[in-house]
């Protein structure tokens, strides 16, 4: 048995690191890491709260790409049906779940710890989400739906903040993790690309996140 889970394992980081390099779509119901492009680091979150501000659940940037921490479940927004494998559009909400405290990414008008700009954290659970919990995903270009290529930002629907990161380090018990903040104006700092994780296969014949019926096409 425990050799059986053993190959188990294996065989689902080694799918893990096969999507990372295969430009996949990353679709609702998509399992996937977020990494910040000008510094490498995973969007990140853990049982550990902030020491101030809003005391919730903390996100930092993760410096390594394997830990399981870093998964976040791609949700549709509270007041919109979307089906699994359902491509995302530019300038639709949606939500991140981290997978493993099962919390919502979430921002609210606290002060973040190290540079004072807004504080981004961990709330809710399965049942329970609010609109801090909303953000608007963009992107430049003409990409047509979200991929793994893509330079991702998240706008915070109630703060108007953009989902940013920087070098500051917080000391233990999360040392040398970054600070992951709201910040009211866009640039390098507010892009991301999604890199490890389990990419529910786009259907062609869902709804897509505009509400209009996609159909199958050979770029998708």
């Amino acid at each position: 048995m425990l050799l059986r889970n053993s190959f188990f394992l294996v065989l689902i980081f080694a799918f893990i690191k096969a999507a990372f390099s295969a430009n996949l779509p990353v679709t609702y119901g998509s399992s996937i890491k977020l990494q910040h492009f000008s510094t490498k680091h995973r969007l990140h979150s853990h049982a550990v709260g902030y020491s101030r501000g809003s005391q919730q659940q903390s996100v930092t940037g993760y410096p390594e790409g394997e830990d399981a921490n870093s998964l976040w479940l791609v949700s549709c927004d509270v007041s919109n049906d979307c089906l699994p494998g359902s491509a995302i559009k530019k300038g639709f909400p949606i939500r991140l779940q981290h997978m493993s405290t099962r919390r919502w990414l979430h921002s609210h008008d606290f002060h973040s710890p190290l540079t004072n700009q807004l504080e981004v954290s961990c709330f809710g659970s399965d049942d329970q989400s609010d609109s801090g919990d909303r953000w608007v995903i963009d992107w430049d270009g003409k990409d047509a739906i979200w991929r793994q290529s893509t330079r991702i930002r998240l706008h915070h629907v109630d703060t108007k903040g953009y989902l940013s990161s920087n070098t500051n380090k917080f000391g233990s018990p999360i040392a040398n993790q970054q600070e992951v903040c709201g910040i009211r104006k866009k640039d390098r700092s507010t892009e991301w690309i999604a890199a490890e994780g389990v990419y529910y296969p786009l259907n062609p014949k869902t709804k897509t996140s505009s509400g209009a019926a996609s159909s199958a096409h050979d770029d998708f």
